[in-house]
């Protein structure tokens, strides 16, 4: 379930009071192996993003290298250092997608939304990404916003899905 993030652009009072629900995280799954994944979650959800000010933050209180952080960071697809918009939008480029027409999908969505793929709408509504698969290749092309898998996807359904939100 997406849940809609907090990009910090906020006080130091502010700041310091999400570190300190980012801390509760931490002590939460302290010790716990295999725990850094769900952790950059939660601190992700809570900041909005993961720059590396927390990287650093949460390599201290976890007594991990930052290099491990970042790694894992830059890694994963999901895990972002910039602030991203309130809903992501991801354009399923896989083969069936590919071929059935996500091609001119990602590039009405760049045209209507006037950013490129990774980037994230100035109002912050946006943020717009590809996928390799995301599991419809029976009825593609197909995207997703937040969860919600929307299929059979073309140009003209685009302005009524992005309505939606």
């Amino acid at each position: 379930m997406q849940t809609v993030t907090k990009v910090c652009g906020c006080s130091t009072e502010e700041k310091e009071q999400l570190y300190g629900q980012i801390d509760n995280v931490i002590d939460l799954y302290q010790g716990k192996a295999g725990s850094l994944i769900q952790v950059l979650h939660l601190a992700q959800e809570i900041f909005g993003y993961l720059p590396l000010e927390l990287q650093r933050h949460i390599a201290e209180k976890m007594d991990i290298p930052l290099s491990e952080i970042a790694g894992v960071v830059t890694f994963y697809s999901f895990f972002s250092t910039v602030p991203r918009g309130e809903h992501t939008i991801r354009v399923c480029l896989g083969t069936a997608c590919y071929v059935r027409g996500g091609k001119k999908i990602v590039e009405r969505l760049q045209e209507r939304l006037g950013i490129e793929l990774g980037g994230t709408t100035p109002d912050g509504k946006f943020t717009f990404e590809i996928a390799r698969c995301i599991g419809a290749c029976g009825l593609a092309p197909a995207m997703m916003i937040d969860d919600t898998v929307y299929k059979q996807v073309n140009v003209n359904k685009l302005e009524k899905i992005l309505g939606k939100y």
